[in-house]
C-alpha cells in the first residue's frame, strides 16, 4: 500500500507537480509507494500522510533529465487520465536510475506518455478550431461580449487561453466548458469554474449566414467523410452550426458529382477573341454592363453617356482606387483612333488622357508628322489608373489580363461610336486588347494587322517606353525642334484614307540616342539621314564613324 499521498493544487498544477516530484526523488521514495490526488479529488484517502523528503542526499538530489523529458511532462499532465502522475513521476524515476531509458524509444511508459501529449495536442488544435462565438449585448454600454461553448477531452482550457488573447486582442470574449472557464475583458484574463451548455448564448442571425455560406461552398465532388472525421470527431459536430447540414449534404454528394461530371462545359461570359497572323475571329462579342442605359443614336452624345458610366464601373478592383476615370477624347468622326495602355498619373487628376509626360512626347511626335490631335480620338486599353505606392508616389502597375478584358467592351463601345478607319495601338496591352493574342512589340511594331472587325491596326511602342529609354540613356528626344517618332512616317491625307509621304519620307521604325550630340537618330534602310552605311545627323549635321 502506498505510504505517501502527494495532494496537488488542481488537475494542471505543473509547478506543484515538479516541486513534489523532485522532493520525492531527494528523498529515494520509489513510485509504487507513492499516491497521486488533485486537491478536488482527495476524497477519503486525505488522511494518508503527506509526501515528506528525506534528509539525507540521494541520486536524486543532483537531478538530471532531457529537455524533452520536461516538455513532455508539460504536455502530458493536461490529459484527462487521473494516472497520469504517476506515469510522468515512474518515469521520472527509472530516467534517474535506469539511464538506459534514454535511449529506449519502445520503452511502453514513454510510448504511454508520448501517446498522451499527443492527444493533448490534437485538443488544443480542435479547440482552437472549432470554438463559435455569439456576440451578446452589453448592458452597460461597453462592447458585446462574444461567448462560446466548448467541450474538451482534456484540461487544455488555460493552455489555449493564450492563443485567444492575441488573436481576438481588441474583443471581449468569453469561452465555457464543463471544467473550466475563461474569461478576457481586453486587458486581463479571467479563470473560473465549469458551466453548463445552457449558459452559453442561443443561435443567432450570424449564424444562419454562416450557414448559407457553408451550404454553397460544399464541393460534393471533393467529399471524404473518414477525413473529415478523423479531423472533426463526432463529438464535436453537436456544437458545431454546420453539423444539421453534414449529414444532408453528404447523402446528396454522389448524385451532385455526377450530375457536375453529365453537364457540358460552359464559358466565360466574355473573353478576348484569338487571332493569328493571316486570320481573325467572325465576330467579336461585347458586353454591355447591366445598369448602362440606353445609348442615344448620336455618337457625341452617345460617347458622354459611356464616360458617365466608366465613373461608375467596378467590374475591376482598379476603379475603386482610381481618382476617377479616363475617357478617350476626339471628335466621333476621327479617321484614326491611338488606342494606349492606361491612364497615368496626371491623367488620373485630370481626367484627360496623353496629358503627363508621355501625353507630351506623343503631342510632339503628332506635331512632328505633320498630323493634328484635334483630328485624333485618343483612348486608352484601360480606363482607371492602375497604381501602387511608394511612399507618396503612385508608380504605375501594367494592368492584368484579367482587367483589360473587363474593360474591354468599354473600348469596344468607343469604336463603335467612332468608327474610325484606323487604329493605331500604343505598347503590348494596347494591341493585344485589339488584336486578342499576345503581341511582341519589338518585333511587329511598324507592322499593319487585321483585327476580328476587319480594320487595320497598326502596332507601335507606346510613348512611355521612349520616355524610359530616354531616361535611361540620358539624351533628348528633340534637337532645332525636331522630334522623332516610331511610327512609319506617314499620314492619313484625307477621308478616302489614301497614304502620302511626309517630309521624312523613309518608313523609318527604329530609332536610338546618340550619347555625342544627344539626337534621336532614324537608322533604317533608305532613311534620309544615312549615306553609303555612314549614318548622319539630320537635325544637327553631324557625322559620326561607321558602325
Amino acid at each position: 500500500m502506498a505510504q505517501y499521498l502527494v495532494t496537488l493544487d488542481g488537475e494542471t498544477d505543473w509547478p506543484g507537480f515538479r516541486r513534489e516530484a523532485r522532493a520525492l526523488i531527494a528523498g529515494l521514495v520509489p513510485p509504487e509507494q507513492v499516491d497521486w490526488c488533485t486537491g478536488a479529488g482527495a476524497g477519503l484517502f486525505a488522511a494518508m500522510a503527506p509526501a515528506q523528503a528525506h534528509a539525507q542526499a540521494g541520486p536524486g538530489s543532483q537531478l538530471v533529465v532531457p529537455a524533452s523529458f520536461v516538455a513532455l511532462c508539460k504536455a502530458a499532465i493536461l490529459h484527462a487520465n487521473a494516472e497520469r502522475f504517476a506515469l510522468l513521476y515512474r518515469l521520472l524515476w527509472r530516467l534517474v536510475h535506469e539511464p538506459g531509458l534514454r535511449s529506449d524509444p519502445l520503452d511502453p511508459d514513454r510510448l504511454r506518455a508520448q501517446r498522451m501529449a499527443r492527444a493533448v495536442k490534437n485538443d488544443m488544435h480542435k479547440m482552437t478550431a472549432y470554438v463559435r462565438f455569439r456576440a451578446i449585448d452589453a448592458q452597460d454600454g461597453n462592447t458585446p461580449l462574444h461567448v462560446a461553448w466548448f467541450e474538451p477531452e482534456h484540461h487544455v482550457v488555460e493552455a489555449v487561453a493564450p492563443f485567444f488573447m492575441g488573436r481576438f486582442a481588441q474583443m471581449r470574449w468569453a469561452i465555457l466548458t464543463p471544467l473550466r472557464s475563461i474569461r478576457w475583458n481586453g486587458e486581463v484574463l479571467e479563470c473560473g469554474p465549469g458551466a453548463v451548455r445552457g449558459d452559453a448564448p442561443p443561435p443567432d442571425a450570424g449564424e444562419a449566414l454562416w450557414l448559407t455560406y457553408y451550404r454553397h461552398t460544399f464541393n460534393p465532388a471533393r467529399l471524404n467523410l473518414a477525413h473529415m472525421r478523423s479531423e472533426m470527431p463526432r463529438r464535436c459536430w453537436h456544437n458545431l452550426p454546420e453539423s444539421s447540414l453534414i449529414d444532408a449534404l453528404a447523402r446528396e454528394a454522389p448524385a451532385r458529382s455526377a450530375a457536375m461530371l453529365g453537364a457540358l462545359p460552359t464559358l466565360p461570359s466574355r473573353r478576348i477573341p484569338i487571332a493569328v497572323h493571316g486570320a481573325h475571329a467572325k465576330e467579336l462579342p461585347m458586353a454591355t454592363p447591366p445598369d448602362l442605359p440606353a445609348l442615344p443614336d448620336d455618337p457625341e452624345r452617345a460617347l458622354r453617356v459611356l464616360h458617365e458610366a466608366t465613373d461608375r464601373c467596378r467590374e475591376c478592383p482598379i476603379g475603386a482606387h482610381a481618382t476617377q476615370s479616363v475617357f478617350g477624347e476626339g471628335p466621333a468622326g476621327a479617321t484614326v483612333m491611338v488606342v494606349g495602355e492606361q491612364p497615368g498619373d496626371q491623367e488620373d487628376l485630370q481626367g484627360r488622357p496623353f496629358v503627363g509626360p508621355a501625353g507630351r512626347l506623343f503631342d510632339h511626335a503628332v506635331a512632328d508628322l505633320g498630323w493634328s490631335r484635334e483630328r485624333l480620338y485618343v483612348t486608352n486599353a484601360v480606363k482607371h489608373f492602375k497604381f501602387e505606392l511608394r511612399g507618396k508616389r503612385r508608380m504605375h502597375k501594367t494592368p492584368a489580363q484579367r482587367e483589360v478584358a473587363a474593360c474591354l467592351h468599354w473600348l469596344e463601345s468607343e469604336i463603335a461610336q467612332v468608327r474610325p478607319r484606323a487604329l493605331v495601338a500604343l505598347g503590348a496591352t494596347a494591341a493585344r486588347a485589339l488584336l486578342g493574342r499576345p503581341v511582341a512589340v519589338m518585333r511587329e511594331r511598324g507592322q499593319w494587322h487585321t483585327d476580328a472587325r476587319g480594320l487595320p491596326v497598326l502596332v507601335t511602342l507606346h510613348p512611355s517606353a521612349l520616355c524610359a529609354a530616354i531616361l535611361r540613356s540620358g539624351s533628348r528626344p528633340m534637337h532645332n525642334g525636331s522630334t522623332t517618332w516610331p511610327l512609319p512616317a506617314n499620314t492619313w491625307g484625307g477621308p478616302g484614307g489614301h497614304l502620302r509621304s511626309d517630309r521624312r519620307s523613309a518608313a523609318c521604325r527604329n530609332s536610338r540616342p546618340d550619347s555625342a550630340c544627344g539626337c534621336w537618330h532614324w537608322r533604317s534602310v533608305g532613311c534620309a539621314a544615312t549615306t553609303r552605311g555612314v549614318p548622319g545627323h539630320r537635325s544637327c549635321g553631324r557625322r559620326r564613324t561607321a558602325q
